[in-house]
């Protein structure tokens, strides 16, 4: 059976995010060796529900913008051609020296050579979220939300943060909407803040439908004990995944729906990607195989996105998986770092393995 969804919502589903610029050489170059960039609109979040939007569901963003600033010209702009509804304050810059959106600089890679990513937020308006810059019970009451996506990466953008996405899933919880959060750790964001930080994280994963996460997420966010080393080969790894996964189900036994994906890197542009899902309490697997990578930044986050698409459509929850693992492939041919579907059938042939040309 599928999750049951508010029948009357506006949007099929929400994210708070905070809104930033991508920087990224031509050609799989080094960042420090280019002098040309290709420039894109970027957030963890909105590339989620670009999977959404894409395929024709109404979806919401909300953040902050720096008032008078070309660089939110152009995330309005953005937004708004990836089918998306955004609201939130307009933040005077307050000088030279004040607000500004995120940069994330980043090249792709090629063959043998990784890809670098370095994130230059200092003076990032989306770290003053407040639920105070918002109406939630207008948002969730009178609109309507069918599902919320949360993300660690805002959740532990700033103490302001935190207690946003707290008050969005207490709130979302209120209304009916369903919760889903992906835990994102990173060890920059939680230095010095690691109690407060798993306090919030823990609250949102025990109102959370839907779970996220790889086995350092759910480690270090949750305290759950990790999987057991299961050599290189990560199919080897797949038992010890499910171990850890059932742990996370006893500890949070609210949620619904677990998920976390698999990927072995052979090189740059060719990994094996796969995926564990328990809906229900049942489990699926999709078993690494090889896909081929223009650039991988946003791979994880299609993946969640098509999970969460296929869940709205009320599928087969067998489905859920293998959507999810296709959009998250597709996601990786992309110099965006979020996927842009045609359509529902170019994504299932991804899943059946179909590249040819379609005239």
């Amino acid at each position: 059976m599928a999750l049951e969804f508010k029948a009357d919502a506006k949007y099929a589903a929400l994210v708070p995010t905070s809104m930033g610029i991508r920087l990224t050489p031509p050609d799989g170059q080094p960042f420090h060796c280019a002098d040309t960039f290709k420039l894109q609109v970027t957030s963890a979040e909105t590339n989620v529900v670009s999977i959404i939007s894409y395929l024709g569901m109404p979806v919401k963003v909300l953040t902050a913008f720096v008032k008078d600033s070309p660089i939110a010209r152009m995330i309005k702009d953005n937004l708004a051609s990836r089918h998306m509804d955004y609201e939130g304050p307009e933040i005077e810059q307050g000088g030279p020296w004040g607000y500004r959106h995120q940069f994330n600089l980043a090249d792709s890679g090629f063959g043998s050579r990784g890809p670098r990513v370095q994130n230059d937020r200092a003076g990032e308006v989306g770290r003053i979220l407040d639920a105070k810059y918002f109406d939630l019970d207008r948002i969730f009451g009178k609109e309507g939300v069918k599902i919320v996506h949360l993300s660690g990466l805002v959740g532990a953008l700033s103490e302001s943060t935190s207690k946003f996405c707290l008050e969005i899933a207490r709130t979302a919880k209120k209304y009916g909407t369903k919760i889903s959060f992906d835990l994102n750790y990173r060890a920059s964001f939680w230095k010095g803040r690691e109690q407060e930080l798993h306090d919030t994280f823990s609250e949102i994963a025990s109102l959370a439908d839907v779970l996220i996460g790889n086995e350092e997420d759910f480690q270090l966010c949750l305290g759950i004990k990790g999987p057991e080393a299961g050599g290189k080969d990560i199919s080897a790894k797949i038992e010890n995944f499910k171990e850890m996964v059932n742990r996370v189900k006893a500890a949070y036994p609210n949620a619904y729906a677990f998920a976390t994906t698999l990927r072995e890197v052979v090189n740059t542009n060719c990994h094996r990607w796969g995926a564990i899902t328990n809906i229900g309490g049942e489990w699926s697997v999709v078993e690494p195989r090889e896909i081929h990578v223009l650039d991988r930044i946003g791979g994880g986050d299609g993946f969640v996105g098509g999970f969460l698409y296929a869940m709205l459509k009320g599928w087969e929850p067998e489905k859920w998986i293998q959507f999810g693992w296709a959009t998250g492939a597709l996601a990786t041919t992309h110099l965006t770092d979020y996927a842009q579907p045609a359509d529902e059938e170019q994504v299932w042939s991804i899943w059946g393995g179909n590249a040819r040309v379609k005239r």
